[in-house]
């Protein structure tokens, strides 16, 4: 006697679908089974492990299987889900395919806008700050094209607009929108399919600045302040304390911003933070007693704690005593940190004569570093550089105190070369030794002064 063919264990057997078919309808524990209505042949129901219930229909077209949805349940009703599927079978029959005009519409309305916002849902782990320039790179490299169709973006559209924006703004610019523009397409090719389950973008025209080797070359800066422009650069910024509001009016008193933007570049120069690590940087984050600061945001994602110097300490703790809020830099965005103090960079740029950039400063701190012949492990500790392809650094413990005496050999360093030509720059330090009171019971301190830092220094070393 032959046996009948088993249904696949996710088909039910047919029945006429009806209100009360659908609604006894159990959830699998996982995957998705499928009713099938025995009178219309290609209607059926859907069931996820996650209880959604979805109509479609099942069809074959010129040798090619297509499965489209209806609609969901109970949204559409049983009949009304029939009647749509009359319809199409009908079309069908006319020799006519009704999913094509509804793919051509899918992909009409996947655009640069719409397609970032899925992207963004799906990349988990992204910090607010990559977003926001995400967002940023959209509005302002892409305006014209945020709401064109993905299609409509040619080869030569690409190359077109990655020259444009080099010229006006910059080739690391350029480069960097058009990766992001690269990463949505290869998005829409992953996620968007048709019908037949083929990707509804096919091509990613980007990838014809890799294919012309078109890409702007990447030149790593290496500028630096150096030995010879770090008194000009440091009389400067501290001249910023000084800045009055308005120099007409003085009875208005000095500029708390220039002031701020004083103390932020000398945390970024003593410290070598990266300038969004450093503007982030809240009071919590400082411990005082233990004279450490955590950096829990950074650019790898592993938490970075450092040691305070002398120096570092002094100035934090004045951040302390001047400051009210949560953040030691306080900025009036949405963000309620500072964010790029352009104007003040540029008013220390023209006192002093030095052109600089925010990621100088951290080169300088690592280049000072190198030049004391300290550990190569303790360098890229104090900077937050993965210790990548080293066996032997997996051994290393890392340890906090182990990071004191090379910070602080770090910091003297700095201000030894603070003198120029048998002339001394005056730090913010106080003048004369003291004992100050401790922010805690258990702690006390001795401030070194500038002066004996620079007597303790016989040895001079031109960083560049």
């Amino acid at each position: 006697m032959a046996t009948q063919p088993k249904k696949p264990p996710d088909h039910l057997v047919p029945v006429r679908l009806t209100k009360a078919q659908v609604e006894r309808l159990h959830t699998p524990t996982r995957g998705q089974v499928f009713l099938r209505d025995s009178e219309l042949k290609g209607f059926l129901v859907r069931v996820t492990s996650g209880g959604a219930k979805t109509f479609c229909l099942d069809k074959r077209i010129k040798g090619r299987k297509f499965r489209r949805k209806i609609g969901s349940y109970p949204d559409m009703s049983v009949d009304r889900a029939r009647k749509i599927a009359h319809v199409w079978l009908g079309q069908i029959a006319e020799g006519k395919n009704p999913f094509e005009q509804d793919d051509d519409q899918a992909r009409d309305g996947l655009t640069i806008n719409t397609v970032l916002v899925d992207y963004l849902k799906a990349r988990k782990g992204l910090r607010p700050r990559t977003i926001i320039d995400y967002k940023q790179i959209c509005d302002k490299a892409f305006r014209d094209w945020k709401n064109k169709p993905l299609t409509s973006i040619t080869k030569a559209m690409v190359q077109q607009r990655h020259s444009w924006l080099g010229r006006k703004s910059g080739p690391y610019y350029a480069n960097g929108a058009m990766q992001l523009l690269r990463a949505l397409f290869n998005y829409a090719i992953a996620v968007y399919d048709d019908a037949e389950g083929q990707p509804l973008i096919k091509l990613n025209p980007v990838m014809i600045l890799t294919t012309t080797r078109a890409w702007f070359p990447k030149k790593r800066r290496r500028t630096v302040i150096t030995r010879a422009q770090l008194p000009a650069w440091y009389q400067a910024v501290l001249d910023l304390k000084k800045r009055l509001k308005d120099p007409e009016n003085p009875e208005l008193g000095l500029d708390p911003e220039a002031a701020l933007v004083s103390d932020y570049l000398l945390l970024v120069l003593f410290t070598g933070l990266r300038r969004r690590e450093a503007a982030s940087l809240r009071f919590e984050d400082i411990d005082f007693v233990d004279r450490t600061l955590t950096i829990n945001d950074t650019k790898n994602g592993e938490p970075l704690r450092l040691p305070l110097s002398d120096f570092l300490y002094d100035l934090l703790e004045r951040r302390l005593e001047e400051s009210c809020g949560v953040f030691v830099f306080p900025g009036g965005g949405k963000l309620g940190h500072l964010i790029e103090p352009k104007r003040q960079v540029q008013r220390v740029i023209k006192a002093s004569g030095v052109s600089f950039m925010l990621h100088d400063l951290r080169r300088t701190f690592i280049t000072v570093a190198e030049s004391l012949d300290l550990s190569h492990y303790s360098i890229k500790r104090l900077v937050n550089h993965k210790l990548t392809n080293d066996v032997t650094a997996g051994y290393v413990v890392a340890n906090v105190g182990r990071l004191r005496e090379p910070m602080q050999r770090i910091t003297d360093r700095l201000l030894e070369f603070a003198e120029f030509n048998g002339r001394i720059v005056q730090f913010p330090i106080a003048a004369e030794s003291k004992k100050l009171t401790p922010i805690s019971p258990s702690v006390s301190r001795i401030k070194t002064t500038g002066c004996e830092r620079l007597l303790n220094c016989a040895h001079e070393l031109d960083i560049v």
